[in-house]
């Protein structure tokens, strides 16, 4: 299989320079590649595919008029990040999280960076994640985001950029590691001539932060999965975390409230609960002290959490740093906590809360990408500079209606890997969405989720909306393909 035939089209392509030779970092992979026929690659392709079938790993599409249940997209050939600039990406990841935590526990205590006119009070007043029940809570540790999902692209020039934040319950690092085991089964020769950074340590690395952070006194804590339960779309995930750190997936039914403690019902009675991993959004928590009418919480939760009996991750609240006219003041936010300057910048980002920004937007709402400030899943977006200008018009009145729930970015030239698409390879664009844990360290998973967006000229990467994914590569730092480390392979 030869690659004289692969364009680049004048996009960034992680595995390709412009003049269409091999990047330094993926020559071990193009010269694998070209030993192969295609129709060796489409083997290994449908085995992967058949492969996710027999193990069941899937999503759900709410709506989808063919079925909700999707066979996880999967395709061979992988996404490699060298080792220097992942630890550039790193330093970037821990700087974020550690100034966002910091800025959520200010909002819920003191709120001295909106006194200070870091950040102006209208932001915070008018968030929708903003929860009054969470103020002046302590959660435990002092750490509101344990695990979170930052969502990278790199532009046409090559720079990285962070797209958005995740805080709440961020989805998709069971496919990583998926991803990882099922190269390794359909296409083992493909890692020849790597040191590449493992990622199978995650649910180790999981259920270590979520023991670290149990309540005083706590020797031996009884740690959950929580999940709303098998038609939520993340179920797979919820069953197969729970699975791999050895601890129950429960739902709200099977806790109670007793004595102040929470409880498991378990075979052989009521068993105390320490630590919950929850994966139901904040206002499903509690009906005592959100919504009255959620089946999926645990009535009385939040007073035992607020009593430091219980700890949850994510702790309630974080939802607050999710809103994507918030993320557009984290430069900000990143300098007065930290009094640094940001690692990884930001999507330059208009605030249509900004009266003045606001009619930039609508002004220009033909050059720019309109995104609302707390959707997820890639829905209710619009791509200015291709869409209709009926659509145009409709997003000018919403923006009008109510200005606080969009910002507006540049349309990044998102970079592409080459992806096999029939008899050929084509290229089609990725993000990467790396996952940090906050416990007694900040901890960031090499690679993370490389998701592609499948169809030919789509920027939409994400998985109900015909996105895929493929496995992301961090090379060990100091590798050099041309000379090669002793042990390849020992690190894959």
């Amino acid at each position: 299989m030869d690659f004289q035939t692969y364009e680049t089209e004048g996009f960034y392509d992680e595995l390709f320079a412009p003049d269409g030779t091999p990047r330094s970092r993926g020559e071990p992979l193009v010269r694998r590649l070209q030993t192969i026929s295609m129709e060796d690659l489409q083997r290994r392709q449908k085995a992967a595919e058949m492969a996710l079938l027999n193990m069941g790993i899937t999503f759900a599409v709410y709506g989808h008029e063919a079925g909700t249940e999707k066979i996880w997209p999967f395709d061979i050939v992988p996404r490699i990040i060298d080792g220097a600039e992942w630890d550039h990406i790193e330093r970037g990841l821990k700087q974020r999280i550690h100034a966002l935590n910091l800025f959520i526990d200010d909002l819920y205590h003191d709120r001295k960076i909106v006194s200070d006119g870091a950040v102006p009070e209208w932001l915070i007043s008018s968030a929708k994640n903003y929860l009054k029940p969470c103020q002046g809570m302590n959660p435990p540790r002092g750490t509101w985001c344990h695990i979170t999902g930052t969502d990278l692209v790199r532009d046409g020039d090559g720079q990285i950029y962070v797209l958005e934040d995740n805080l709440r319950c961020p989805s998709g690092v069971s496919y990583v590691l998926e991803n990882r085991e099922i190269m390794k089964r359909t296409f083992p020769q493909s890692f020849d001539g790597f040191s590449i950074l493992p990622v199978e340590d995650y649910p180790d690395k999981l259920l270590e932060m979520l023991m670290h952070i149990a309540p005083e006194g706590v020797s031996d804590p009884t740690v959950v999965v929580m999940t709303p339960g098998i038609f939520n779309s993340a179920y797979f995930e919820h069953s197969f975390l729970a699975q791999r750190m050895g601890v129950e997936l429960v739902q709200g039914s099977d806790l109670v409230v007793d004595g102040g403690l929470v409880w498991m019902r378990t075979t052989k009675g009521l068993e105390r609960v320490d630590v919950i991993y929850r994966r139901i959004d904040d206002e499903f928590l509690d009906p005592q002290t959100f919504r009255a009418d959620s089946a999926l919480g645990v009535p009385g939760l939040m007073d035992v959490y607020r009593a430091g009996k219980v700890a949850l991750a994510n702790a309630p609240g974080t939802g607050v740093a999710d809103d994507k006219a918030v993320y557009a003041f984290v430069p900000q936010i990143i300098k007065y906590y930290l009094g640094e300057d940001m690692i990884l910048p930001n999507v330059p980002s208009f605030v249509c809360g900004d009266e003045q920004q606001c009619q930039h937007v609508l002004a220009n709402i033909d050059k720019l990408v309109i995104k609302p400030a707390n959707e997820s899943g890639g829905y209710g977006i619009l791509l200015g500079p291709k869409a209709s200008h009926q659509e145009r018009e409709r997003y000018k009145e919403l923006i009008q209606a109510n200005p606080r729930n969009y910002i507006a970015q540049p349309m990044l030239s998102l970079s592409r890997v080459p992806t096999i698409v029939e008899d050929h390879f084509e290229g089609r664009h990725v993000d990467l969405r790396p996952y940090i844990l906050y416990g007694k360290e900040i901890y960031v998973l090499p690679g993370g989720l490389t998701r592609v967006a499948l169809r030919k000229g789509s920027l939409v990467v994400n998985s109900s909306q015909g996105g895929g994914s493929k496995d992301t590569w961090v090379l060990r730092n100091g590798f050099s393909h041309k000379g090669r480390m002793n042990s390849q392979r020992q690190a894959v």
